[in-house]
């Protein structure tokens, strides 16, 4: 027979021994697997798996097809570039494919994650809207008529509206998705901080605390330097010729603070029409400051000629480094601040006509 202290041995070995037994639950892991007919590249680079900003991940490529595997913390949108293409996806802990031709990549086919399923699905559900208005636009560009491009632009404005509209509904409806967070963070590159903090607040606390909805909460705060209502900081930098402009030097105008490159084919595309602007009301208390994202000098200056832009050209010539641009968080050009005459920001991102609905109701 046992005693009491074999007895209690004895089962602590048992106790072990089952333990041991049983099956040791794996953890999720992510990986992606890609089959890319016509990729020869020999690497590609993905940005977003790694909860750090700044860091992309170079897999190597062999006969078009890649493999990576790694964890994911939570589901997010990122990125795959290659030397002349780009596609992104929903990655998750989930073994995802990719199939499809180099030719078309930014469509090519995804499985094996659900969240990649869930924006599929949404993307599809906007396919009224878009068609027809995707359909508007090489008519827009060949337009030469005034009044039928401003037509245009109207329609093309009342499907982007309902397409927004639709897409606010969406997060409304799903506030723990984490197609929700991405379709915020996609507003937020070019938006106003009011409406989509508004909309950030609508996700569920576990949706912001993901790296996505931290991303994102970091972003708004950067937008609200720039929201209606805010005085612009009075930045200084050099013009054209080498002189010192301060942004407060111009108070007492209404201004237009345009940034563009010359490198940027729909900011020079949209220039014709800020000059049409300038020269209609400049002489009522209207002016324009361009900030160029250039960094080549040469080529700032050759943009200024060529578009014959007469206002204001500032650069400190350090492209998307540019110390007001990274301030404001610009993140896509052309984009504008509209300033009344005492410096706080009344408007923003005007073009076409609706640049010159606003200025005519306040200058008229």
């Amino acid at each position: 027979m046992l005693n009491a202290k074999q007895t209690s041995v004895a089962a602590m070995l048992i106790s072990f021994a089952f333990a041991c037994q049983q099956p040791v639950e794996k953890k999720a892991k992510a990986s992606l697997d890609a089959d890319i007919t016509g990729l020869k590249d020999s690497v590609v680079y993905i940005s977003g798996l790694q909860d750090n900003a700044e860091k992309s991940d170079t897999v190597k490529v062999t006969n078009g097809k890649f493999h990576w595997e790694g964890n994911v913390t939570d589901p997010r949108k990122v990125y795959i570039n290659t030397s002349e293409r780009y596609m992104e996806l929903f990655m998750e802990n989930a073994p995802v494919q990719i199939k499809g031709t180099y030719d078309s990549l930014y469509y090519a086919k995804v499985t094996g994650s659900a969240a990649q399923d869930e924006f599929v699905a949404f993307d599809e559900s906007l396919k009224d809207l878009n068609d027809p208005m995707y359909a508007l636009f090489p008519k827009l560009h060949e337009a030469k008529d005034e009044q039928v491009k401003a037509a245009l632009e109207t329609r093309i404005d009342s499907f982007r509206t309902a397409r927004r509209e639709r897409t606010k509904d969406y997060i409304r409806k799903h506030p723990a998705s984490a197609v929700s967070v991405a379709l915020i963070e996609d507003m937020a590159v070019i938006g106003e901080f009011a409406p989509l903090d508004s909309l950030y607040k609508v996700l569920d606390a576990t949706a912001q605390q993901t790296y996505t909805g931290k991303k994102l909460a970091q972003r708004l705060e950067v937008l609200k330097r720039s929201a209606i209502g805010q005085p612009i900081k009075d930045f200084t930098q050099n013009d054209k010729n080498g002189n010192p402009v301060k942004i407060s030097s111009f108070k007492g105008k209404y201004i237009l603070v345009d940034f563009w490159a010359s490198w940027c084919g729909p900011c020079r595309a949209e220039n014709p029409n800020v000059l049409l602007a300038y020269n209609k009301y400049k002489g009522k208390g209207f002016d324009v400051l361009g900030i160029s994202l250039d960094d080549k000098e040469d080529k700032w200056k050759e943009a200024i000629e060529k578009d014959g832009m007469p206002w204001t050209q500032i650069s400190d010539l350090k492209g998307y480094r540019n110390e007001i641009a990274e301030y404001y968080g610009i993140q896509a050009i052309p984009s504008t601040m509209l300033l009344d005459a005492n410096g706080v920001i009344i408007a923003k991102d005007l073009r076409g006509t609706a640049l010159h609905n606003k200025l005519a109701e306040i200058l008229h």
